[in-house]
């Protein structure tokens, strides 16, 4: 007769709750897979299948009960960890949301607004576009895949019960949220550069020419510059969308080993 004890069977539920508590984490908070759009029946089944693909390959080393205080923080401490990661590559996303956010601004499209189901709230329609576009990218990049894999690794650069965790690496994260407002202001550059010499030459024309209406062929003049300039920019958009990813996955990478190990010169 066939006897399962307490300690196997905390053995077994520790050996796959504690890597599903990051897969959790990672796809709760990732591109992609933590669009408000999805089904949370979705994202819990797409978590257990890469759970259940993980923990097998990466046994848990700790033993320890999950019921206990100690088996509640391990957990706290994994799906921290996975929101980490995923958090690294949705700064990449926010930096083109700003961008979007920027260009609807300087066009004048800043009341055209759309609900954004990732934002869970009113994104402008600029915004919204480039955002869509660099979701075909990354995912025509096989962006999500490559996540997957830096979260396969991440139990072999962390592995779980390491012991304690160095702050050093979520000041990383704290560094990559700084490059938001920089990046997304660098890939808006070509677009505000061009709307703000419309716009300082429509202010010499109406100082030329006070009887003409500002608002009558100011509007027209900015959008059409605003996307002409966009549509050329287009084209160049994807090899600066593969660097700004692989920065976001080098952010990743990095979290989890200045987390395992501090850098040199930290306490």
């Amino acid at each position: 007769m066939l006897t399962v004890t307490a300690a196997q069977l905390d053995a077994w539920l520790a050996l796959f709750a504690f890597p599903l508590a990051r897969v959790l984490g990672l796809i709760s908070a990732g591109p992609v897979f933590g669009n408000n759009a999805l089904p949370r029946r979705i994202k819990l089944v797409v978590g257990l299948a890469v759970g259940l693909g993980v923990a097998p390959a990466f046994p848990v080393t700790v033993n320890v009960a999950l019921d206990s205080w100690a088996g509640l923080l391990i957990l706290l401490e994994q799906t921290l960890i996975g929101i980490a990661m995923g958090l690294a590559m949705r700064v990449v996303f926010a930096a083109l949301d700003l961008m979007g956010e920027l260009i609807s601004l300087q066009m004048g499209l800043s009341f055209a607004t759309f609900f954004d189901p990732m934002a869970g709230g009113q994104t402008a329609v600029v915004a919204e576009l480039l955002a869509l576009l660099a979701t075909l990218v990354f995912l025509s990049l096989n962006g999500h895949l490559v996540m997957l894999d830096t979260l396969a690794r991440s139990f072999e650069w962390l592995p779980i019960g390491n012991g304690d965790l160095h702050q050093e690496g979520w000041m990383v994260l704290v560094h990559s949220g700084a490059t938001i407002f920089a990046s997304g202001l660098l890939m808006a550059l070509p677009v505000v550069t061009a709307l703000l010499i419309t716009n300082i030459a429509l202010g010499i024309l109406t100082r030329a020419a006070p009887q003409l209406n500002l608002f009558a062929i100011g509007f027209p003049i900015t959008m059409t510059v605003g996307f002409v300039v966009l549509l050329l920019a287009l084209g160049h958009m994807a090899p600066l969308l593969q660097r700004f990813y692989d920065m976001g996955f080098d952010t990743m990478a990095s979290i989890l080993r200045t987390l395992h190990q501090a850098p040199p010169g930290a306490r």
